[in-house]
């Protein structure tokens, strides 16, 4: 969903993945001093009753130095000053809520060297890419940008308890959905999702290609760590496909994704990002039907998720509407 929507001791798999060193307080290979910067500019913000000191200290404590994966969190989801001052002003009960969740993950870093070390003896040609662990303005608990994972941890470490009654009535209730989901206990997956994303040519042009691109990273982290998002579009889909293929069917070469990607419950069939389960079908019969699974797996990596005429071709080869 768009508000979301959705991962030392391990040295060998930290060598492999070839990862930014300590943060201040992190962890080797997840950099995590954002989250530190945050709570302390956090507190002297709301400490102050002036404007124009707010936004000073906000600059100087949080943005100015903050790590490249700040900077490129901001970038990829069009956050700014304002954004990060007004959620600080409106919602103070959710960030005392969530505070606690965030700093748990400074220490969960290590947690991903399985499952990047996994990854790569799946699909050998797997580039290095560097994790970050940051805080942006409650639109996205991952996301990527270039070489770049970027965890949102004001969502990923939410959890049942984290209180959205602050917030406005749409993001609420999807981000009560997602909270109730418990993201901290799907931590590797979010990253591993995300880290596949590092891999891709993306997004598409149409819902389609970008369906098939959000649900290939489900796919291929599936097969990495064995679990599928604990979201209602996972729950959902598998029951009522047949529905779902006609449906997406009709609109798939649409431009306008709201009604299947990046939204929340309030559609036809009461759940959100439904897309995403459509592009993980399709993933899952192309990869059944394939007699050679590594080149199977490469062929959803590798797919150029921006060429209309390519998605067209995987979409054939995968059998999904042959019976259509």
């Amino acid at each position: 969903m768009r508000y979301v929507h959705t991962l030392g001791a391990l040295l060998l798999g930290l060598m492999i993945l070839a990862l930014p060193g300590l943060g201040n307080g992190g962890t080797p290979g997840v950099e995590s001093s954002d989250i530190d910067r945050f709570w302390t500019a956090y507190d002297r913000i709301v400490a102050t009753p002036d404007d124009a000191e707010r936004e000073r200290i906000l600059d100087q404590v949080f943005l100015t130095p903050g790590t490249p994966g700040l900077k490129a969190f901001m970038q990829a989801k069009g956050y700014d000053a304002a954004c990060y001052l007004d959620a600080i002003k409106r919602y103070p009960k959710f960030w005392t809520s969530v505070r606690a969740g965030t700093l748990a993950l400074k220490q969960r870093g290590e947690e991903f060297a399985p499952g990047i070390a996994r990854f790569r003896a799946l699909y050998p040609a797997l580039r290095p890419a560097e994790i970050y662990f940051t805080i942006g303005c409650l639109r996205s608990s991952g996301t990527t940008l270039d070489d770049k994972v970027l965890i949102g941890a004001e969502l990923a470490g939410g959890d049942a308890r984290t209180d959205v009654s602050e917030l406005p009535e749409r993001m609420s209730r999807s981000l009560a959905t997602y909270f109730r989901s418990e993201p901290g206990k799907q931590l590797v997956l979010l990253n591993v999702h995300e880290y596949v994303h590092t891999q891709q040519k993306g997004p598409g042009p149409h819902l389609l290609a970008q369906a098939m691109y959000e649900g290939a990273a489900d796919f291929v982290a599936e097969r990495i760590t064995g679990q599928v998002p604990a979201m209602p579009y996972m729950a959902y889909g598998p029951s009522n496909e047949a529905t779902l293929k006609r449906d997406f069917q009709a609109r798939m070469h649409d431009s306008d994704w709201s009604g299947w990607l990046y939204n929340g419950p309030g559609n036809a069939y009461g759940v959100g990002d439904l897309g995403y389960y459509m592009g993980y079908a399709i993933m899952r019969d192309y990869y059944q039907r394939a007699p050679d699974k590594s080149r199977a797996l490469a062929e959803i990596i590798e797919l150029d998720y921006r060429d209309g005429a390519a998605v067209e071709a995987f979409l054939a080869r995968s059998g999904f509407y042959a019976a259509n």
